[in-house]
């Protein structure tokens, strides 16, 4: 019987499996792992092959086991890959499990003390004395463990035959300006890589070969293209309160701040920054900014969006922008602060008591991540209101290959803000009254220098002078206005983006991270199983036409999702009851990155029924 390894290679014709397999170091949190493995990664991106790297770590302190997986796709699929080819396993704790997780035919490095041959026959074993050539490094004790990271760099670069100066260019990228640092490390990759090239002999059918797929492009994290197009944006006043796993993204868009937004001359920054006590003075705090004009944001993750359920209630109720940024975990509760999930959709679209609904943007990439800031700040600007950009922590914090971004262009939209020249020409201002018939009303900031600019802004039933009241007719007119303000923003949030096979019965709908497994998993059940599929990938609420046509003409539509609760399927079926018959739920929820095998084996089982 034929290893899936030597399937694959014999597929292939030359007995090579080139630019084709995953590589998972499993190390222990705190270890200093996380620059040997962006080496790694990056070095391979470097040679124009198309990659992606995950990071599996524990939510707590450091000597808990962690792993980091780089998927390397000469078909450039960025998606997890459930199987895994190649194995580091360089932590003691969990290895005996690790290498029993592989399929047959896949490769083990691993310190030869641990004797994980007796493991596994069926998997072939570079046994490597990690301890003896960390000695070799350095003979300072608390260095050893740090270099240990960089030798495995050197054997594994070896193995696949690495361009060793890639690997170079990739530790003075790592380590920029640390000559020391830099010198430690390029000597421990060599020491690494020439005890490889003397002591094993290659067995294994994986190499790298130079390709031409990644020119032009970048290598970043979702979170860190969202602070860049918040930048771009105008943000101007952030709050936040530290929560994984949406902390990166304010940290990070602090440093861009406090780089691009400090005027040389006088020293003057053109922006706030504060670190509230707590989630909800957090989005408390950005809703006065808000109302005051200013650009705001804040970011957090699921029990922060609990937290913040009354202040943003208010900001719907008295229509003041601003935007929220919810990177999504497992929950419920603390749930597992470290693994992804897409369970806060329904949460974050009705978050507030009473009837709510918010505009909900959900980006499904790293560049959607930067684009997607900028249409919330307008977004939230036109329609006065708090809106919600839904990540999640695979999208956020993982490492994505993506197109390089492109420098905005459009000016901001302020939406509907009358100056004390315009309400002098008009001669009335009514906060609350829609006169364009599109539900969205004028509004003034705070100072206008004209006495009819003025208004209450009240949490309580108001009028359309935003008169305090409680007569039943005018809470009716306001929230149906609100309601016909959610109906405008149907032609204004970004469309769906489809791909429509004209033969397929069978369509896909999807949003957010899942989008890679879904593009893979189509390729899979049309190269596979001959099942032709349509795409349609949901990039914000509310819905727009888009969707009931794509779902009114397909015989059955499987929508694919990471919580226990459809809660996408559920919406859909909520807003249109007629077709739900239609609707099928692929759900993944076990804080793991969705991979396209399961997609495809999901959508598979229940066409079978079917």
């Amino acid at each position: 019987m034929k290893t899936l390894a030597a399937e694959s290679a014999s597929k292939q014709g030359t007995g090579r499996i080139v630019n084709d397999f995953s590589i998972q170091v499993g190390t222990v949190n705190g270890s200093g792992s996380q620059s040997s493995n962006n080496v790694l990664m990056r070095s391979i991106f470097q040679m124009g092959i198309p990659v992606s790297g995950k990071n599996l770590f524990p939510s707590n302190i450091a000597g808990l086991p962690t792993w980091f997986t780089i998927r390397v796709s000469k078909d450039g699929y960025i998606a997890r890959k459930r199987e895994i080819d190649i194995l580091v396993a360089m932590n003691p704790q969990t290895a005996h499990d690790d290498v029993k997780s592989l399929q047959p035919g896949a490769v083990c490095i691993s310190p030869a003390e641990m004797k994980l041959d007796l493991v596994r026959s069926d998997v072939k074993h570079y046994q490597v004395p990690f301890g003896d050539l960390a000695a070799r490094a350095t003979d300072q004790i608390k260095l050893r463990k740090l270099l240990t990271n960089m030798i495995y760099v050197g054997v594994v670069g070896q193995l696949l035959e690495i361009d060793q100066a890639e690997i170079e260019t990739a530790i003075r990228k790592q380590f920029e300006g640390k000559v020391k640092v830099i010198d430690l490390n390029l000597n421990a990759v060599k020491i690494g890589r020439d005890w490889a090239k003397e002591s094993l002999k290659k067995e294994d059918p994986y190499y790298v070969e130079k390709m031409d797929k990644t020119a032009g492009k970048i290598i970043i994290d979702g979170n860190a293209a969202a602070a860049i197009g918040c930048m771009f944006a105008g943000a101007s006043v952030v709050t936040w309160y530290p929560i994984t796993p949406s902390s990166s993204l304010c940290e990070t868009l602090i440093d861009y701040l406090k780089q691009y937004r400090i005027d040389k001359k006088t020293g003057k920054a053109s922006f706030a920054v504060i670190q509230a006590e707590d989630e909800l003075a957090a989005v408390g705090m950005a809703l006065g900014a808000g109302w005051a004009g200013a650009r705001s944001m804040t970011s957090t993750s699921g029990p922060g969006i609990s937290l913040m359920a009354e202040f943003v209630g208010y900001g719907y109720f008295t229509e003041i922008p601003t935007v929220i940024f919810d990177i999504q975990r497992v929950g419920p509760s603390t749930g597992m602060p470290t693994r992804t999930s897409q369970a806060d959709l329904l949460p974050a679209y009705f978050l507030s008591h009473g009837d709510t609904k918010h505009i909900t943007l959900l980006p499904g990439s790293v560049e959607e991540c930067y684009e997607m800031a900028g249409a919330a700040f307008d977004l939230a600007d036109r329609f006065q209101t708090p809106v919600f950009v839904l990540s999640d922590l695979d999208l956020g914090m993982n490492n994505w290959m993506a197109d390089q971004f492109t420098y905005p262009e459009k000016p901001f939209d302020r939406g509907k803000v009358l100056t004390a020249e315009q309400i002098e020409k008009i001669g009335k201002f009514e906060r609350y009254r829609d006169v364009d018939g599109d539900g969205i009303c004028y509004r003034t900031l705070p100072g206008t220098n004209h006495p009819l600019a003025a208004y209450f802004t009240r949490g309580s039933g108001h009028n359309e002078k935003a008169g305090y009241t409680e007569r039943p007719e005018d809470y009716l007119n306001l929230m149906d206005r609100l309601n016909k303000k959610f109906d405008t923003a149907r032609s204004y949030v970004p469309k769906p983006a489809v791909d429509r096979n004209p033969t397929a019965k069978i369509g896909i709908v999807a949003f957010g991270s899942s989008h890679f497994a879904v593009e893979e998993s189509r390729d899979q059940l049309r190269d596979e199983e001959k099942v032709a599929t349509s795409y349609l990938r949901l990039r914000a609420l509310p819905f727009s036409d888009e969707l009931r046509k794509f779902v009114e003409t397909h015989d059955r539509v499987y929508v694919v999702e990471q919580n226990r609760d459809a809660q996408l399927r559920d919406l859909i079926r909520l807003e249109m009851p007629d077709l739900a018959m239609k609707l099928m739920s692929v759900k993944h929820y076990n804080g793991l990155p969705i991979d396209a095998r399961f997609v495809t084996d999901a959508i598979l089982e229940q066409e079978r029924k079917a």
